[in-house]
Formats: C-alpha cells, sequence, structure tokens
C-alpha cells in the first residue's frame, strides 16, 4: 500500500479491519520481540539447570533499563509522528525521526560503558548477594556481553515504532521477523553446538539485534517511506524534544519503575528464603513468570500497538467520533485477550513450568505451577488501564499516562511487595499475592480519568467541534 493510501485508511477504513491490520503485524513483531528473552530460557534451562535460569533472571531488570531508555526515544517521537502526519507536516516528521536517531545514538554512548564497568556491582545489589556464586557469575558474563549491542537494538526497536506510526505495519513487523528468526537458528547452535552456555545465548542475541538494525535502516531508502530519514535531519530539535520526551517519559517510567519491580521481587525472596538454593529457585521461578506473562500479554499489546496510530492520527485530524470508535473497540478486545492470559495461566501452569525445565524436577515445577496460578488469577481487569495508558498517550497527555502506565508497576504493586509478606505466616506466598492485589487497584484507580475523556470524546463527536475546543 502506498504511504497516502495508508494515511487515507486511517482516516476513513472501517475500524474492525484497519484495527486487525495494524495490530497483528504489530504483535506480531512484540511477540518475537519477547521471545528472544524466552527461547534464551527455553535452552538454557533444558542445558543449563537454575542456576542459569536464575542468571538470567538477575540480568532481566539490567536489561529492562535498556528498554526504558530505547521506549522514551522512540514512542513519544512515533506518536507525534502520527500526529503531524494527520495535520500534513511532513517537514516536521523528518526532524522527528532525525531527532529519535540522536536519541538512540546519545543513550548508547551514556549508558553501555557504565553499565559494563559496574555490571557485577549491580547485579549484586538488586538480588545477585542472595543467590548462589555460579547464578552471579553467569549474569555478570552475560550482561557484558549484550550490552554494547543494544545500539542496534534501540535502533531497530525505534525506527520499527516510526514505521507502524506511518501505517507501514507489515515492514515494522518484518523488522522483528528477520532478527527473531536469526536468534532462534543461533540459539542452538551457540548454547549446545558450540557448548558456550549462557554466552552462545548472548552472542546469539547479539547477532540477531543487528540484523534487526540492518533491515530497519535499508526500510528508509530513498523513495519507499513516507516520512524519509535524512542525514541531515539527525540532531536535537528544541521545537520537539520536550513535548516527544514527555509523551515517551510515560512507557519509558513504565518500563523503569518495571525494572525496580524485578529488583524488589529479588530482593524479597533473597531475604526470606531459608538458604541460597531456595532463593535461587524462587528468582528462577520468577523468570518463568516474567517471560510467560509477557508473552502472553503480547496480544493485548499488540491492540495497543495499533490503537495507537489510529488514535493519533485522527485526534490530530480532530476526528473525535472516530478516536471514540476506536478507544472502545480497543477496550473490549484487550479485556478479551486479558482474559484469556489469565486463564490460561490458572488452569495450565504445569505445561508451562515443563517448558523451561527437565520432567524429572518436580519439586521445580510445582513451585513454578504453584507461583503462576496465584500471581496471574486477577490478570483479567487490567485491559482498562492498559488501553486508557495508550489512549492519554497516543494523544499528547503525557502526564496522566505517566499516573497510569505507574499504578500498577510502582504506586500499587511495590508496597504490596514489602507488606504483604508480613501478613502471611508464608512469605513468598504474601510476595506473590502482591501482584493480582495491584491490578485490581490500578482498574479502580483508572476508572475516573477514563469516563471523563469518554464522555468528552462522545460529545465532541456529536458536535463536530474544532481545535478551539476546551480538552479535560
Amino acid at each position: 500500500m502506498r504511504p497516502n493510501d495508508r494515511l487515507k485508511a486511517m482516516a476513513e477504513a472501517p475500524l474492525g479491519g484497519l484495527l486487525a491490520r495494524f495490530s497483528w503485524p504489530a504483535l506480531v513483531s512484540m511477540t518475537l520481540h519477547a521471545l528472544y528473552s524466552v527461547v534464551d530460557r527455553i535452552w538454557i534451562g533444558h542445558g543449563c539447570g537454575q542456576d542459569a535460569m536464575a542468571a538470567l533472571t538477575l540480568a532481566f531488570p539490567l536489561m529492562m533499563v535498556f528498554v526504558a531508555f530505547g521506549v522514551f526515544a522512540g514512542v513519544g517521537h512515533a506518536a507525534l509522528i502520527s500526529i503531524k502526519l494527520g495535520d500534513g507536516d511532513r517537514t516536521a516528521c523528518e526532524k522527528l525521526l532525525g531527532e529519535l536517531v540522536a536519541f538512540k545514538l546519545i543513550f548508547f554512548l551514556v549508558l553501555s560503558p557504565v553499565v559494563f564497568a559496574f555490571a557485577e556491582p549491580i547485579l549484586r545489589w538488586s538480588g545477585g548477594s542472595g543467590v548462589t556464586q555460579a547464578a552471579l557469575g553467569l549474569a555478570t558474563e552475560y550482561v557484558k556481553i549484550v550490552v554494547f549491542s543494544h545500539i542496534f537494538s534501540h535502533l531497530a526497536f525505534g525506527l520499527s515504532a516510526a514505521m507502524r506510526s506511518e501505517g507501514a505495519v507489515l515492514s515494522s513487523m518484518t523488522c522483528m521477523v528477520v532478527g527473531f528468526g536469526t536468534n532462534l537458528l543461533l540459539d542452538p547452535l551457540f548454547i549446545f553446538g558450540f557448548g558456550m552456555g549462557v554466552a552462545g545465548a548472548a552472542w546469539a542475541t547479539n547477532i540477531a539485534m543487528l540484523v534487526s538494525c540492518a533491515w530497519a535502516i535499508w526500510y528508509y531508502r530513498p523513495g519507499h517511506s513516507a516520512v524519509r530519514l535524512r542525514l541531515r535531519r539527525i540532531g536535537i530539535y528544541r521545537a520537539y524534544v520536550l513535548r516527544a520526551a514527555g509523551i515517551g517519559l510515560s512507557p519509558a517510567l513504565q518500563q523503569l519503575m518495571g525494572s525496580l519491580v524485578n529488583v524488589s521481587l529479588q530482593l524479597a525472596f533473597a531475604k526470606w528464603a531459608a538458604d541460597q538454593k531456595s532463593a535461587t529457585a524462587q528468582i528462577a521461578s520468577l523468570g518463568i513468570f516474567q517471560m510467560m506473562t509477557m508473552l502472553f500479554l503480547m496480544p493485548a499489546f499488540g491492540v495497543q500497538q495499533g490503537l495507537a496510530p489510529i488514535i493519533g492520527f485522527n485526534w490530530g485530524a480532530r476526528n473525535f467520533a472516530r478516536v471514540r470508535e476506536t478507544v472502545m473497540l480497543g477496550l473490549w478486545t484487550t479485556t478479551a485477550l486479558v482474559t484469556l492470559t489469565a486463564v490460561t495461566m490458572v488452569l495450565f501452569p504445569e505445561a508451562i513450568a515443563y517448558l523451561f525445565t527437565d520432567s524429572s524436577d518436580v519439586a521445580f515445577i510445582r513451585l513454578v505451577a504453584h507461583d503462576l496460578r496465584l500471581s496471574n488469577f486477577m490478570l483479567w481487569c487490567i485491559g482498562l488501564n492498559v488501553v486508557a495508558t495508550t489512549y492519554f498517550q497516543s494523544i499528547g497527555h503525557p502526564w496522566t499516562a505517566i499516573v497510569l502506565s505507574l499504578l500498577r508497576q510502582c504506586i500499587c504493586l511495590m508496597p504490596c511487595i514489602w507488606i504483604l509478606p508480613h501478613v502471611f505466616a508464608d512469605r513468598n506466598f504474601g510476595i506473590w499475592l502482591s501482584m493480582p492485589v495491584s491490578d485490581v487497584l490500578a482498574c479502580l484507580a483508572t476508572i475516573p480519568p477514563f469516563v471523563l475523556h469518554a464522555r468528552f470524546l462522545a460529545k465532541a463527536g456529536k458536535l463536530r467541534i474544532t481545535r478551539r475546543v476546551a480538552e479535560p
């Protein structure tokens, strides 16, 4: 589909088909991104044991910090590109794309050397002191190998988000497909064929990120994309930097809070475990929970990615009735998907546990199954918070999006992690229970701002009001 046809479709095409067309490639892209880590853990779990599984879990919060900075320089710029395309301002779009690339390069040059130099102390502080020395050593090795390759993943994911903002969802998906395919082929070769273990998983990921980045840059060759990537546009622009950063701050903080939550969980398990072996088992179980919850939520997040450009474009075009229809369709779809995720986690946790460990390790399989059931049984109620955060992010209301995105990951969950273990005799039960409690609290707190804007969109759509309307 030609660039102008893609933009016309966002304004006029039937919403059901349009959301499906925008969501399924985003779903594939995000699922493949999640599968990078899932596949690593499946191979590592069967080939290297609980110490290696715990090592990847220890490294995960640090990797989320990198993702947070990547999202900060991707989501905000992509949202503004959608809005500016709706306004018809192509020059602004080119500047925003150039600024996105500049941000990626700056973060890489600042963050990567620091993490490489202090990898072991950071990991030890974030829960590594409570696990076996073997797990800590493997986690440090993994981080030091992958840290410098994040420039490729940052550019690939940022440019992929920009592709979605102009409606090129298939190209965005392909960017992830080529990287995941590379990782899928190289993981068993490096881990088992070359006997590299955790280091093999890290090198396979590095090469996959490079392949994705190369494909993303190729997409922006002259005459192919709706928004041109020009070397002379790469830089920081005073007119856009604060607004783009404000929009990107919401999902970035969400990622940072996710990292902090995972660190808190690791520290909590290390604090209340009977010994290092028990703490290592709990943290390995936490790693399975992280990966499978993330993977099973990908359909909902795929819908979220599909909603963003449609909402942003039609908000920029002041087509409020279409914005409201898009939001409501997204809400019902997302709620159905997260409900299916909760049901799957509660009914089939043993089958999930078998993916990551040898069937002879019955005690560990029972532990993982119990943890998955307890932590996910209220997951069905988070759909409203996910859609509301996407809506406010897409229309350029960053502070509301920031608060909503922090509800589940920080404002509600963090206190529960440290309070609930004191309520129950089984400390680990209290830690895992903090997750469903925070799901419910976040849902309840999201209702007021969402209802207020839903009423505004209903009224604005009927009146066909202009830019001069007072927004809530």
